[in-house]
């Protein structure tokens, strides 16, 4: 044997060892870990069942409790989750969305509440108006235009748009001005949605049953039944003062929607084009979300404000703890909330093209995918998530500007715990966070919920860092 083939055979020896010696080592900080997760999992578990048998009634207000905040948290987790399992960056926006969502209910019913605050302020419903009229524009220009170009002159397009995207902003300008008439203001828009979906699932129901000449009745009878429901659910709701603090909902929730479109499209997406890097994404986000929050302080001031009451506030004892209905409700919410993302995930081709990009955005782009559309589509989603999770929580406790911080902030160690970009995972993790959070403070102050829900957040990323749920 050579001299450099002997040397050659016994670096090959060392370095075999060395590659088994670490992976002995790598093999064993695993099973130490995994050993440690197995305890730290039995504990947790041991001492909610002393903690049951101490006071099960008790017990029962705390898991309640937990399931209520856990709901929220799983709304956030899940707009989080479809937006980040999509673009892949942490949109920092969306806290604010959640605080939009509760001051959104605020700014519109704050007659109605406790004190009965004047805040309607003239430059912030312009604000929102151009918003809206600019993102119904846009809308327009990148989901019809390309379609009638070819029959329409793209001067005639262009009016045409500008003049409904200029109705929608004087639309929600009047809205956000007369808040106290909510619900005569909206009934209009009911009436014409309610009319479209009905007319499109009786279409889809029996328009592909008849032809020829049978087709034209058919299709007539449709159409009067459509504007017929349409017509009356637009009445009973502008003869219903009552569904205005409802109404507001959907008002806030759709305007936090546009704001998130807004920034997808005006910032985000130039950014995404030019920088091409998460952190100075990332680093715009954080910025967005301290100017709104700075906006909120300036219109509304610092000091908590009390959102107006809502059904379901009076508690019910059951098994010796108070259970609300609307906290019923929030649950409710979250379970439904989940459903509709996991049927628009699965079941349609936006789903289909929001996981294909989520997989890889440029081979989306060849396959003939508008990204662009998809994309605004997540984030306006993801926002109104959001927006919903704030509201429902400023109605459970007091809210302030703040808010959006900390909301974020439990939607994201939702999503970790339960398995970052997973949407099963979202839900999971939101109740387990809330359920944890509220077992956890037992014993000691309830401002303490907090500091439980990092160490949580912690133990997560050190001996499960792919979650409950990991996402395959």
């Amino acid at each position: 044997m050579l001299p450099g083939q002997a040397g050659g055979l016994i670096w090959r020896y060392v370095l075999t060892d060395q590659v088994r010696f670490g992976g002995c080592l790598f093999s064993h900080f695993e099973d130490r870990r995994r050993l440690l997760a197995i305890v730290l999992t039995l504990a947790v578990a041991a001492y909610i069942g002393w903690k049951i048998s101490q006071s099960a009634d008790q017990a029962l207000q705390f898991a309640f409790n937990g399931l209520a905040v856990g709901a929220v948290y799983a709304l956030l987790a899940m707009g989080f989750t479809i937006v980040y399992s999509t673009v892949w960056f942490f949109d920092l926006y969306y806290g604010a969305a959640a605080a939009l969502g509760a001051y959104g209910v605020f700014y519109l019913r704050a007659h109605e509440g406790i004190g009965r605050y004047d805040v309607n302020n003239l430059y912030v419903n312009i604000l929102f108006a151009a918003l809206t009229a600019g993102v119904v524009a846009w809308a327009l220009h990148v989901s019809l235009a390309a379609r009638l170009r070819t029959r329409f002159h793209p001067t005639v397009l262009r009016i045409a748009g500008g003049l409904l995207a200029a109705g929608a902003g004087v639309y929600t300008g009047l809205i956000l001005t007369y808040p106290k008439n909510i619900n005569v203001m909206l009934s209009p828009a009911i009436g014409v949605l309610v009319a479209l979906v009905v007319g499109w699932v009786l279409y889809r129901g029996y328009g592909h049953l008849a032809t020829g000449a049978g087709r034209v009745p058919l299709l007539a009878v449709g159409t009067i039944v459509a504007v017929a429901l349409g017509a009356y659910f637009g009445l009973e709701v502008a003869n219903a003062p009552e569904s205005s603090l409802y109404l507001s909902w959907g008002v806030s929730c759709l305007l936090a929607g546009v704001v998130g479109l807004a920034l997808y499209r005006g910032l985000y997406m130039q950014m995404r084009e030019r920088a091409r890097s998460p952190l100075v994404m990332l680093v715009a986000s954080l910025g967005i979300l301290l100017a709104i929050t700075a906006f909120i302080i300036v219109v509304f001031q610092s000091a908590p404000r009390p959102l107006p009451e809502a059904f379901g506030s009076t508690p019910w004892t059951i098994g010796g703890a108070n259970i609300k209905g609307f906290n019923v409700f929030t649950i409710g919410v979250a379970f439904v909330g989940f459903l509709i993302l996991l049927l628009l995930l699965k079941q349609t081709s936006f789903g289909k093209a929001v996981r294909a990009i989520g997989d890889d955005e440029e081979v989306s782009k060849v396959v003939g995918i508008n990204t662009t559309v998809v994309i605004a589509i997540v984030f306006f989603i993801g926002a109104v998530y959001a927006a919903l999770a704030g509201l429902l929580s400023g109605h459970d406790t007091a809210i302030q500007p703040r808010m959006g911080l900390l909301l974020l902030l439990k939607g994201w160690i939702a999503s970790v715990v339960g398995g970052i970009g997973n949407l099963y995972g979202a839900i999971v993790g939101g109740f387990v966070l809330g359920l944890i959070e509220q077992f956890g403070v037992w014993d000691i102050a309830g401002e303490w919920n907090n500091a439980i829900s990092f160490i949580l957040l912690i133990l997560f990323l050190s001996f499960w860092p792919q979650g409950l749920l990991p996402r395959k």
